[in-house]
């Protein structure tokens, strides 16, 4: 692990994995320690990980204001993390939430960024809208799997404005391509590595508004690589393909059999993909 101090003195953890030219990793949740992305599925056989645990999350510090988890107050942690590495420019990827961050850092720093990669990115500071019919659409086309009833059950009871608590882990197969052994015990070490005050302020009043937001990517000068999970029900492949138009050098690429973790369903397809358009 390694650490340096943000513009407001806290103090961010970064783990670095790998070898080659640094690629800047940032979590989902949000608000989720940077753990889980592990090596990305072996993408560390091609490129240096940079990990960032975001402020209060992992191994960094809690700050002094909470009102700093808010996403685009922390696009200057990842400015200051660049800077600390000493890139004029860089490649970042960011998973689901944790796109937010990113599209505001390159809304701010276009030049900085020289390759965008976002996986199963969540489209929430985009306005673009995943309708309850877009997820029930993708929901059903798992309808073989032995675990579908209970869980398309928790759902249809959270589409209706009527959840139980146990509803949200009842959903967690959904959110994987193959629900095995492996994607369960992800699914646990997960379990408690998020910051719940965190998450509930991190898309709070002040983000900028989604117009101003997609005025900025359609001028954004990096290549951006958009990967969707085929059976990912935060964001269906066809709400991925109208994410991707937003950009003016987007490509779009929907991993067959995936949910919204890729690289635990199929890493050789996606690490191969990644490769390919980070070389």
């Amino acid at each position: 692990m390694d650490s340096l101090d943000s513009v407001d003195g806290t103090r961010l953890a970064y783990h670095r994995t790998g070898a080659g030219r640094p690629l800047v990793c940032l979590p989902g949740g949000p608000m989720q320690a940077s753990a889980y992305l592990d090596d990305l599925g072996g993408l560390t056989a091609y490129r240096e990980l940079v990990r960032l645990d975001l402020r209060g999350t992992g191994d960094s510090a809690v700050p002094a204001d909470a009102a700093t988890y808010r996403c685009d107050r922390q696009v200057a942690d990842v400015e200051a993390l660049r800077a600390h590495l000493g890139l004029d420019r860089f490649d970042l990827l960011a998973h689901s939430a944790g796109a937010a961050l990113a599209l505001l850092y390159a809304a701010r720093y276009p030049q900085r960024v020289d390759r965008l990669v976002l996986v199963t990115p969540s489209p929430r500071v985009t306005g673009l809208e995943v309708s309850d019919g877009d997820r029930r659409e993708v929901a059903e086309q798992r309808r073989d799997e032995p675990w579908f009833a209970e869980a398309f059950a928790a759902f249809e009871r959270i589409w209706a404005g009527r959840p139980a608590e146990a509803d949200w882990s009842a959903i967690a197969p959904f959110l994987s391509g193959r629900w095995d052994d492996a994607a369960r015990a992800a699914h646990a070490a997960g379990a408690g590595t998020r910051n719940g005050e965190a998450a509930g302020v991190y898309y709070s009043e002040g983000v900028p508004a989604p117009e101003t937001v997609r005025a900025s990517l359609s001028a954004l000068p990096a290549r951006v690589l958009l990967v969707a999970g085929e059976y990912d029900v935060s964001l269906p492949p066809k709400r991925a393909a109208e994410y991707a138009a937003l950009f003016p050098h987007a490509e779009l690429v929907v991993q067959p059999g995936a949910g919204h973790t890729p690289w635990l369903d199929d890493p050789r397809w996606l690490v191969a993909r990644l490769a390919t358009f980070l070389r």
